[in-house]
C-alpha cells in the first residue's frame, strides 16, 4: 500500500453544464494506483476523462465521490493543498499558459519566489532546474523568442525547481513539432530515471507511450486496460474498438500475423520489427 503514490478510490465526477441541467458524468467509478517512482501513460480519446483524472492528481479538481490520495494526503482536505501541490507539480498542454515572467531564469524562479524560499537557495535551484532540462545556456533568453519544445522544456524547469516528488503532464507535446516532441520526451525519461520523479504522462501520441514503464487506456470514463506497454498494445482490435490506434510497427505485425506470418505479438518499435523479420527470414531461408 505504501509503494501507492497517487491513489484514486473509486473516483467519480461530473461537469456542471449550466443552472437546472444535468451534470455530465466524466469519471465514473475509477480506481487506479501509481506506484513510486513509475513512468505511466495515459491513454484515451477525446472526453474518456484522462485530463480530468490528471487533474484530480494535482488537487485542481476535487472527487464528487470517491477518494484520491497523494502520498497518502486525502485531496478533499484544504489544509493538504500546498503540500499536495508541492508534491505534484502539472505542466500542461501549451508552455505560453505557464511561462510568466521575460526571462527564462526570472520564469523559474517565480514559484520559488512566491513560496519564500531564500535567494541563494532559488539561484541554485533555478540552475540545477535549468541544466537538468537542457535549457541552462538559454537563462538569460526571453521566453518567446525560444521554440515550442524549448518553452516546454522551460515550463517543466520550473516545476522541478520546486522539488516535486511527482510531475503530471497533460499532453505536453501536443503543439510541438516532432523535433520539440523528442526534446520534451527525453527530458521527461531523464527526470524519470535519474532523479526517480514519478511520471504521468498524459498523451494521445502511441510511441510516447510505449516509452513508459506501464500504460492505462481509458474509455468513457473508465479504466479499459492497463498493463506494460507490450501487454496493452498486444490488444490491437481492442484498442481499435475504442477509437485508438497502436504503433506502426505493432500494427503491420498485427495484419501480417492474420494473413498467417508467424510474428511475435508484442512489437513495437520499427527495430523490434526488423530484427523479428531478419529471424523470420532466416528460419524459412
Amino acid at each position: 500500500m505504501e509503494n501507492r503514490f497517487l491513489r484514486a478510490e473509486h473516483l467519480d465526477f461530473s461537469y456542471n453544464t449550466g443552472e437546472g441541467e444535468t451534470p455530465t458524468p466524466v469519471l465514473q467509478d475509477l480506481s487506479v494506483h501509481i506506484r513510486r517512482g513509475e513512468f505511466t501513460a495515459v491513454l484515451g480519446h477525446n472526453g474518456s476523462g484522462k485530463s480530468t483524472l490528471a487533474k484530480h492528481f494535482n488537487a485542481i479538481l476535487l472527487p464528487r465521490g470517491g477518494t484520491v490520495y497523494v502520498d497518502g494526503m486525502d485531496t478533499r482536505e484544504e489544509d493538504n493543498l500546498l503540500n499536495i501541490r508541492q508534491t505534484v507539480g502539472m505542466v500542461f498542454q501549451n508552455p505560453d499558459n505557464q511561462i510568466v515572467a521575460t526571462i527564462v531564469e526570472e520564469d523559474v524562479a517565480f514559484a520559488l519566489e512566491n513560496m519564500g524560499i531564500d535567494p541563494p537557495e532559488i539561484r541554485r535551484r533555478v540552475d540545477e532546474a535549468l541544466r537538468e532540462v537542457g535549457m541552462y545556456e538559454y537563462r538569460m533568453h526571453a521566453p518567446h523568442q525560444l521554440s515550442g519544445g524549448q518553452k516546454q522544456r522551460v515550463a517543466i524547469a520550473g516545476i522541478v525547481a520546486m522539488r516535486p516528488k511527482c510531475i503530471v503532464l497533460d499532453e505536453p507535446t501536443a503543439m510541438l513539432d516532432p523535433r520539440g516532441r523528442r526534446e520534451v520526451l527525453r527530458t521527461i525519461r531523464k527526470l524519470n530515471q535519474e532523479h526517480g520523479i514519478t511520471v504521468v504522462l498524459i498523451t494521445h501520441y502511441m510511441d510516447e507511450a510505449a516509452r513508459a514503464d506501464r500504460v492505462v487506456v481509458m474509455n468513457d470514463g473508465k479504466v479499459l486496460l492497463d498493463d506494460t506497454p507490450r501487454g496493452v498494445f498486444s490488444h490491437v482490435e481492442v484498442l481499435e474498438s475504442v477509437g485508438l490506434d497502436v504503433p506502426q510497427a505493432t500494427k503491420l505485425s498485427h495484419l501480417l500475423r492474420q494473413s498467417g506470418i508467424t510474428l511475435p505479438d508484442d512489437i513495437l518499435d520499427d527495430e523490434e520489427f526488423a530484427a523479428a523479420w531478419q529471424k523470420l527470414m532466416e528460419v524459412h531461408g
